[in-house]
């Protein structure tokens, strides 16, 4: 029962510490609020008050009718330009999208002949221009069969194709972005906060004073694992029900207590990586550095940021051994799909098998780290 006693009364002074750096608090409580609202409704691929302007060399009904069809959230309200201005507009980027309607527009059509229109995009802002570009084809090809056919019927297709969109049915990317960004901020602070942790330690000679006390090197770890790790799921736990539920009005399928014990698992990786890195980092500008090589590294390869199937082949493989990648999939099925442990449990079980993996090599490095002070 002692090394129980001492794991625990040693996490009460992890936890002291911790409530004594106002920085690291406030940090802990900016990601799991504020960064988590503006990623969710910061970042989007939708379309939305896109710029948009007419070069209408025709003058016709039609020509009109079309640039009418164009108004907010989607685009602005069009302007108009001369032909000889569009590359100076798009240059100067005043405009992502510029149509040219060309002479004899409404007459070709109406003589059956073959006519163009040309959409010139500003394809720097890569998916408002891709999805930009389907969107003013789709109303500009609509209005202009509607408009031939002086009527709103359709005529029946040969083939009806009926779309269904599981999970998401609006497509608010907000909604995936803002569980994209609660994944990622537990990942980065839980290392933050562990890795820091033992720097500051060292840094302020505590470390020494535990090292001739009868504690072992195990205890001293699983200290740090349990109360940094009781904070980030704390944190995450807030942020899930207030910014995620609350104010982003993501509705949660699955499990919230099985997505909680994921987290659990996870952060028992999370904080065994915090460890390793804070024995081989000497002072707090080494284990900044760390972070940026490899926190952000598993963030990209994990699959929440891009899909893994975008990835190369050979690069898929290796990211199995990663448990973010195994996290970000069975948190994802849980959130949105609403799976339940009967279909997560082989996630469950590789981050779990890694996590413990990697905890006895880092407590091998914590060790001999103590052993190379004393």
């Amino acid at each position: 029962m002692q090394p129980l006693a001492n794991i625990f009364w040693l996490g009460v002074k992890e936890l002291r510490s911790l409530r004594s750096d106002v920085v690291l608090i406030a940090l802990v409580a900016y990601a799991f609020t504020m960064s988590i609202y503006t990623q969710a409704r910061g970042t989007s691929s939708e379309v939305n008050n896109a710029s948009i302007a007419f070069v209408d060399e025709d003058n016709s009904q039609l020509s009109l009718h079309l640039a009418s069809c164009f108004y907010p959230p989607r685009f602005k309200p069009p302007g108009t330009i001369a032909a000889r201005d569009i590359d100076l507009a798009m240059d100067e980027g005043r405009f992502m999208f510029v149509v040219v309607i060309p002479p004899r527009f409404e007459a070709d059509l109406r003589a059956g002949r073959r006519t163009e229109v040309q959409v010139n995009v500003d394809a720097t802002a890569m998916y408002q221009a891709s999805n930009g570009a389907s969107y003013i084809q789709r109303i500009l090809t609509d209005e202009m069969t509607r408009y031939l056919r002086r009527s709103d019927e359709k005529l029946t297709p040969p083939m009806r194709l009926v779309i269904r969109k599981a999970f998401n049915p609006n497509g608010d990317t907000s909604w995936f972005n803002g569980i994209v960004a609660i994944i990622n901020q537990i990942t980065l602070l839980t290392v933050i906060l562990t890795g820091a942790a033992l720097i500051r330690e060292r840094e302020h000679g505590t470390l020494e004073h535990l090292m001739v006390m009868p504690l072992t090197a195990f205890e001293i770890a699983m200290a740090k694992v349990w109360a940094n790790g009781l904070v980030i799921l704390v944190a995450a736990t807030v942020s899930l029900f207030v910014v995620v539920r609350g104010l982003l009005h993501v509705p949660i399928a699955g499990s919230i207590p099985l997505f909680l014990v994921g987290v659990a698992v996870y952060l028992f990786f999370a904080t065994a990586l915090g460890i390793f890195l804070g024995t081989v980092a000497r002072t707090m500008a080494q284990f900044a550095l760390l972070i940026i090589l490899l926190i952000f590294t598993l963030q990209m390869l994990s699959g929440g940021s891009t899909p893994v199937e975008s990835q190369p082949e050979w690069l898929q493989a290796l990211t199995l051994v990663l448990p973010s990648r195994h996290f970000v999939s069975f948190a994802q099925a849980i959130i949105f799909r609403g799976a339940g442990l009967e279909a997560v449990w082989p996630q469950f079980a590789a981050v779990a098998v890694i996590g413990l993996a990697f905890f006895v090599y880092a407590i091998s490095r914590f060790r001999e780290a103590i052993a190379a002070s004393r």
